[in-house]
């Protein structure tokens, strides 16, 4: 493990039965709280998007914002949100998926991408996937292609990597 990986670790705080019972949350506020560890979680995940040719990065509602923003202003592309459903204020496309406590729809503004730009989708972290593959359907859907998928953590007992298939993912913490 690396030393960003360790230092998030040590920073990450359980919250056991949140948002439901039986569910343990992975809390991430302190990392974004310690300015020197985000700034170096900032610096990792754009390193990832700019081996992929990035032209545009999705952020994921909400955490995935905070990432998503900061990865972006650093590759200097633009941000495109995706939302929880009738959050944007124009013409959307949805795409409804599963989460490991039960069903939502993203949107995406239909003219957010160009066709066959490069798009890295962010979110904070990767659970059972259907967040993440939810929001590369969308690009892929508004003629978007995923240059890569990137989340703060991956919790990878619950298997979430298998629902993206064969899109190129990178974590910097997996539990």
């Amino acid at each position: 493990m690396t030393d960003l990986a360790n230092k998030v670790k040590s920073l990450i705080r359980d919250v056991p039965n949140f948002p439901k019972k039986g569910i343990t949350f992975k809390d991430i506020t302190p990392v974004l709280k310690d300015a020197t560890t985000f700034s170096r979680v900032v610096a990792a995940l754009e390193a990832y998007g700019r081996k992929r040719g990035t032209e545009l990065v999705a952020g994921i509602e909400s955490r995935g914002f905070l990432f998503g923003a900061a990865v972006a202003a650093r590759l200097e592309v633009g941000l495109i949100p995706i939302r929880k459903k009738d959050k944007l204020p124009w013409k959307t496309i949805a795409q409804s998926y599963d989460l490991e406590y039960g069903k939502d729809t993203l949107e995406i503004h239909r003219d957010a991408v160009k066709k066959r730009q490069r798009v890295l989708v962010v979110d904070d972290v990767l659970a059972t996937g259907g967040t993440l593959l939810g929001a590369c359907k969308l690009v892929e859907k508004v003629g978007g292609v995923v240059a890569g998928t990137t989340c703060l953590l991956e919790l990878t007992f619950l298997n979430g990597l298998k629902k993206l298939k064969k899109r190129d993912f990178y974590s910097i913490v997996q539990y």
